[in-house]
């Protein structure tokens, strides 16, 4: 057998929460291209749609479904209906989150509570649910989609940071707990990648100046001197999701251009 075999993952159902656009969209595309079956969920049936439509364009043959993911109950419903439909899910991606950029001393404990939902609690809602399987068919392989705000602190990013430090320790536990059931559950880690969330970063000045954010991430804190795209992310999930990540487990593997090896360039 051919040493890159190990990347196929054909006959292999994915599941990538939230994947109707962005980083989702393309990780499902990467797992589509080495071979699997796409299932994507996103919180309403117009998301649904719009992303059906992007993946026809680009010939995969993807199946949607409407569910919030931070309803257990609709989840559970949603993973029992796959699994009639399409076929036990062999891989699950939990890249569905949100951000909310408020200082703080300003941020509601309502705001806050929203993202742990989502970013947090959402993830442990969807794992529950697919690892009986998984446990039954002694294989399974989780991808958590974790953050520079994992390791990092950043200003008006609390409930997010917290969230996504959080998600960090869950993929270590359910490494830690469902390991002896060939299941591997690890993370990844996106550096500043361009997306529409993070579109009002990139906005351009008045005087048609970068954003100082922007600025900051390209000429100083990125040895790689850009943003990420979507698609850089696509090598490591196809990695994490097939067999040739069998030994490694409770790992976040952060594909950042190396932000996290750089001091930063000193100013001047």
């Amino acid at each position: 057998m051919s040493y890159t075999q190990n990347f196929s993952l054909e006959g292999k159902v994915a599941l990538v929460t939230g994947a109707s656009y962005g980083i989702g969209y393309a990780i499902a595309k990467a797992l589509s291209a080495a071979g699997a079956k796409i299932v994507f969920n996103d919180i309403k049936q117009e998301f649904v749609d719009k992303g059906l439509a992007s993946y026809k364009a680009d010939g995969i043959d993807a199946t949607g479904y409407v569910c919030d993911v931070t309803d257990e109950e609709a989840v559970q419903a949603m993973v029992a209906k796959i699994e009639k439909e399409v076929g036990v899910v062999d891989i699950l991606v939990n890249n569905a989150g949100i951000i909310k950029r408020i200082p703080m001393h300003e941020m509601a404990a309502a705001e806050f509570r929203q993202v742990i939902d989502v970013d947090l609690n959402a993830p442990f809602i969807v794992s529950k649910a697919v690892l009986p399987s998984m446990m039954k068919q002694r294989s399974g392989k989780i991808i958590n989609i974790c953050s520079m705000m994992s390791e990092f602190g950043r200003e008006t990013v609390s409930a997010y940071a917290s969230a996504k430090g959080g998600l960090k320790m869950l993929t270590r536990n359910i490494a830690s707990e469902y390991g002896a059931y060939n299941i591997q559950c690890n993370g990844i880690g996106p550096g500043y990648i361009a997306t529409p969330q993070t579109a009002p970063l990139r906005e351009r000045q008045a005087d048609g100046s970068k954003h100082p954010f922007d600025q900051f991430i390209t000429d100083t804190k990125t040895p790689a001197g850009r943003w990420g795209d979507p698609e850089d992310l696509g090598g490591t999930a196809v990695f994490l999701a097939s067999k040739a990540s069998d030994f490694v487990n409770g790992q976040v593997i952060y594909v950042d251009g190396g932000i996290q090896a750089y001091f930063g360039k000193f100013p001047g």
